[in-house]
């Protein structure tokens, strides 16, 4: 690709991660993606949400003028700790950690992707599409600042393009995500009956063997090709000579069907009303479900991957990511990674190469 610097996406890919930026503490880094993207002459509308969580940073909206159909880019300014005092240990190939922290490229590579593509779309004075760039806090605590976004207001100052790319896929960049799951939180709160365990044990109901019995009954783990659910949780903390008389357990269901993973969680409650009375049962709703909405986007971008030289392909995916609350907004999103390997431990690590051909990807499809 003509004039692209790979020495230059590099300086701010670095110049990202050594900003430490955890969840709920992301002000320098937006700081640092404001003061960038004003010196390109770009848009530039804050969302200041962060006082319903606790953070300190808003979600950045940018936008640059362009020709024809537009597209938003997005991906995360906080990253995963032990972050602080990174050592970065760089080959030609990988840059990674010195094995005491985090790398970060979780999501710094993503922004630095879309930081260097806008830089390099406005130092050359290509033709390029309108361009919107959404950068949030708190992904990875709850997806935090997609989750809580004043649509209302962002709409009355800018009006992002529906199409989107979220930069923050894990893995090499030959895949481009269209589809993930709905996740819900669920806790049961079973209560049996109080007996001294050595004298009259026959007088308790164990409220912990309730349970045992209630969850060998579940199916768990692998359900079927698109739904998976894991209990994470149980906590009972009682005498051992006391029959226990309350014990809670605790999990997660994902699937891409909504209503399929609601008749799994009324599955669950039956077995434990089958079993006692006395229990309570909550869910919540962790992330909505990505699902496309225009395949042709898909296929646009794998076209501009092809050009830069990658056979990518179209994939479902089991995770969540700010992409779900995008896609219930109403934006057509999907996601494509820049080569993060090992994510969210201390030996993370990212292929150059894949962060060169994402990039060149997302010029790729600015170009018009």
């Amino acid at each position: 690709m003509k004039n692209f610097n790979k020495e230059k996406l590099l300086e701010i890919f670095e110049e990202l991660l050594m900003i430490h930026s955890p969840s709920y503490k992301e002000e320098n880094v937006a700081k640092y993606i404001i003061d960038f993207v004003k010196e390109l002459g770009g848009e530039i509308y804050l969302d200041k949400s962060y006082d319903k969580y606790g953070g300190n940073a808003p979600t950045i909206f940018t936008h640059f003028k362009g020709e024809g159909e537009g597209v938003t880019f997005s991906s995360h300014m906080d990253v995963i700790e032990p972050n602080k005092d990174l050592k970065i240990i760089k080959d030609d190939k990988i840059w990674k950690t010195d094995g005491n922290t985090t790398l970060g490229g979780d999501d710094k590579g993503g922004v630095a992707a879309i930081l260097y593509a806008i830089y390099h779309i406005i130092t050359n004075n290509i033709k390029h599409r309108d361009i919107y760039a959404i950068f949030t806090p708190g992904e990875e605590v709850g997806m935090l600042g997609a989750r809580n976004i004043n649509w209302d207001e962002v709409y009355k100052n800018m009006n992002p393009a529906k199409n989107m790319i979220v930069v923050d896929n894990a893995g090499s960049c030959d895949k481009v995500a269209y589809k993930a799951p709905t996740s819900y939180s669920f806790t049961f709160k079973i209560r049996g009956k109080s007996a001294h365990a050595g004298i009259e044990p026959e007088k308790g109901i164990s409220a912990i063997i309730l349970a045992a019995k209630a969850l060998s009954q579940f199916r768990t783990l692998r359900i079927d090709e698109f739904t998976t659910s894991n209990i994470s949780k149980i906590s009972s903390d009682f005498p051992s000579n006391v029959v226990p008389d309350y014990v809670e357990f605790s999990g997660e269901i994902r699937g891409h069907d909504e209503d399929h993973v609601f008749e799994i969680l009324d599955e669950y409650e039956n077995i434990v009303k089958n079993l006692t009375e006395n229990y309570e049962f909550e869910k919540t709703l962790d992330y909505p479900a990505l699902r496309p909405t225009d395949m042709s986007f898909s296929k646009e971008i794998l076209n501009s991957y092809k050009n830069v030289g990658v056979d990518a392909k179209e994939v479902v995916i089991g995770g969540g990511s700010d992409a779900n609350f995008f896609a219930e907004e109403g934006f057509n999103s999907l996601i494509v990674g820049v080569g993060m390997e090992k994510v969210h431990t201390k030996e993370e690590y990212i292929v150059l190469d894949d962060l060169f051909k994402t990039t060149m990807a997302l010029i790729d499809y600015l170009e018009v």
